[in-house]
């Protein structure tokens, strides 16, 4: 089977801080991978890579078997083939919530506003928000803007979902509504790869656990085998802090 994101290789430098080391990893199509670690690991950066939001120093990145190219001239096309879901939202704040979820499929994807709209009205109740359609992002609370975020992502139709740090901005009693969005993808069969620090989250719906440290994936394996048995001295040290409570 044709990995749904297939890593080789990839490395990526910030003048000397070497935040991506030589990654080799695969997501298979339906799988969901949730990447754990310290701040600092890596983690972000690789799905930026992954998102062509920053461009590898090294190393090729194919999605569904296509190399992506960043110096290619449909990269916005590439781009829109993974949605993204940002720590801090990214909405745009002049626009209202079914213009959030519109805009891009009309102007990269060529769609009409018709079709867009209604897959758009779709999404909106799918993550419960469908009364919100109309206001803007200003007059909604941190979790609500979450899921305008992931229904935004989901509008493009894509073939894999990123996640980085979704619930980290989030008031505790918000966490659960986003976590929740993310359940029913992952149900659904939507490939996903999650950079997270909510280990319960992950112990519940990840296919598959990789930790990362210093730019490098230290240990992956099944969220039993990671979280009740890391064979690595870093994973074990790790883990235990932050399994403490």
């Amino acid at each position: 089977m044709t990995p749904r994101i297939e890593l080789n290789g990839i490395t990526k430098r910030f003048g000397s801080l070497v935040a991506l080391d030589s990654i080799q990893l695969e997501v298979a199509p339906g799988e969901v991978v949730v990447l754990i670690g310290p701040s600092g690991s890596g983690k972000s950066t690789l799905l930026r890579c992954v998102n062509g939001l920053e461009i590898a120093d090294a190393g090729t990145i194919r999605l569904d078997g296509r190399v992506m190219d960043p110096h290619a001239g449909d990269i916005d096309r590439q781009r829109s083939e993974v949605g993204m879901v940002f720590q801090h939202f990214n909405l745009f704040p002049h626009l209202n919530v079914i213009r959030n979820l519109t805009l891009a499929p009309m102007m990269v994807r060529g769609e009409t506003q018709a079709e867009v709209e209604a897959r758009a009205e779709a999404l909106l109740l799918r993550v419960g928000l469908h009364d919100k359609r109309d206001a803007f992002p200003e007059l909604l609370s941190g979790g609500q803007k979450q899921r305008v975020a992931i229904a935004r992502a989901l509008c493009m139709r894509p073939i894999a979902m990123l996640f980085d740090e979704p619930t980290s901005a989030l008031d505790p009693e918000m966490v659960g509504e986003v976590l929740a969005v993310m359940q029913q993808l992952a149900n659904e069969g939507m490939t996903m790869l999650i950079a997270s620090h909510e280990m319960g989250f992950a112990r519940k719906v990840a296919d598959r656990v990789v930790f990362m440290d210093q730019g490098r994936i230290v240990e992956t394996g099944t969220p039993v085998e990671l979280f009740d048995h890391p064979r690595e001295d870093r994973t074990q040290q790790f883990l235990s802090k932050v399994q403490r409570y």
